[in-house]
């Protein structure tokens, strides 16, 4: 059902944002492909919302249609290939852990990042120098004019963080994964809970956050760069650079988007002045910011 005025503080992990014009939550293809048909008829823009996890939303909210696809859900583990497929909409840390209580390897990385596989697909989401581009498959893609697609990572041009779905006017309805089964579970488990101990021991995982804000430029980390501009505990309101880790900004309580605008354009400015390069975000920012 296609609503009216909802907010989508809720469902970005920042926890910030204004409201959508238009939101609805389809469940399968026919509703995906109804969604965006509506939209069409109406003259309107079409948003897609996964997980919210990667994303600042401004104060303003967005014009248009928001589609989240947190509602497309299936998984299936084929045995017989080795394969696993999985709609947009489910959670990678639950993917990751279904598959190591099953025994399949190739999803441990993916246990820290609060995203969905749809934002994976996009993004080349990748934790622990493993990514979304190395297990992939496939992805079914539908088109903002409901053509349906199958992409291989070749067909995604993927590079660090990024795919050319991004801006695009695609939407990831399903993916399928290379795994390899047959592990015992027990040591897959293992391995995923020393991943997730180890991500949590180094990011801020007690606040709201994107997770990382900006892409990693080399050769030296966008966290090192900006811890050694001095700026861990710099704060905007209540928005603020990490203590934990510099490449992550806070929501430490009451925090708007365009506080957290406002220390990313400070953050990327103060790098810049002592680096001479600009960091360039790998958080999507969407909606309408005033510059400074």
């Amino acid at each position: 059902m296609i609503q009216s005025k909802v907010s989508l503080a809720s469902h970005t992990s920042y926890r910030v944002g204004g409201p959508a014009e238009w939101y609805v939550a389809p469940k399968n293809l026919d509703e995906m492909q109804a969604s965006l048909a509506w939209a069409a008829e109406q003259g309107l823009s079409a948003t897609l919302l996964g997980g919210g996890s990667n994303l600042l939303i401004s104060d303003q909210g967005l014009s248009g249609l928001v589609i989240g696809t947190r509602g497309l859900r299936h998984t299936h583990f084929d045995l017989a290939t080795g394969q696993l497929h999985v709609a947009a909409g489910e959670s990678l840390p639950r993917l990751a852990w279904k598959a190591a209580r099953l025994g399949w390897q190739g999803l441990e990385w993916a246990v820290g990042i609060p995203g969905t596989v749809g934002g994976a697909v996009v993004m080349n989401a990748g934790a622990h120098g493993s990514s979304t581009a190395e297990i992939l498959v496939q992805a079914e893609v539908l088109s903002r004019f409901g053509k349906l697609e199958v992409l291989t990572p070749k067909d995604l041009a993927y590079r660090y963080r990024t795919s050319n779905l991004q801006n695009s006017d695609r939407v990831v309805l399903q993916a399928t994964f290379a795994l390899q089964p047959g592990a015992d579970p027990a040591l897959v488990l293992a391995d995923t809970t020393d991943q997730l101990r180890h991500r949590r021991s180094s990011q801020p995982y007690h606040l709201p956050s994107c997770g990382s804000v900006f892409r990693n430029p080399g050769p030296k980390p966008a966290g090192w760069l900006i811890e050694q501009a001095g700026l861990k505990g710099y704060q905007i309101g209540g928005a603020q650079v990490a203590e934990r880790h510099a490449n992550f900004i806070v929501n430490c309580g009451g925090a708007t988007a365009t506080e957290i605008f406002q220390l990313i354009r400070y953050v990327q400015e103060q790098v810049e002045q002592r680096w001479s390069f600009l960091l360039e975000p790998e958080v999507r920012i969407i909606g309408e910011f005033q510059h400074s």
